[in-house]
């Protein structure tokens, strides 16, 4: 039993490794979701996102916003963290040509 015990051990400590990359392997090739992300219910969501570590371009991700004119109802908007990092590429590009127009606008005028 004791010999036994040394071999499980190490024979446990050579297949982790190989599980854990053929794990990641397959997060890797997984294939961009086949629905937008914010028409999937949050079970196809979860189940999508299952075995995906949270800083894969494809993990879903889920915000809630609260809509304009209601007290009460929230909107929820999905994307995947890539979908995510273009949408604030784009916030943060219209967001300076703006900051950047009403600065040229303001130092044009001579009175």
């Amino acid at each position: 039993m004791t010999r036994i015990l040394p071999v499980i051990v190490a024979a446990t400590l050579f297949a982790a490794p190989a599980a854990f990359a053929m794990e990641s392997t397959a997060a890797a090739d997984r294939a961009p979701p086949a629905k937008t992300p914010s028409l999937m219910t949050p079970t196809e969501i979860k189940a999508y996102n299952e075995g995906l570590p949270a800083t894969h371009p494809y993990f879903i991700k889920c915000r809630k916003s609260v809509e304009i004119g209601s007290l009460v109802k929230k909107n929820r908007v999905c994307h995947t963290n890539e979908q995510w990092k273009v949408a604030l590429e784009k916030g943060s590009t219209s967001a300076r040509e703006t900051a950047e127009a009403m600065q040229s606008k303001a130092g044009s005028g001579s009175n």
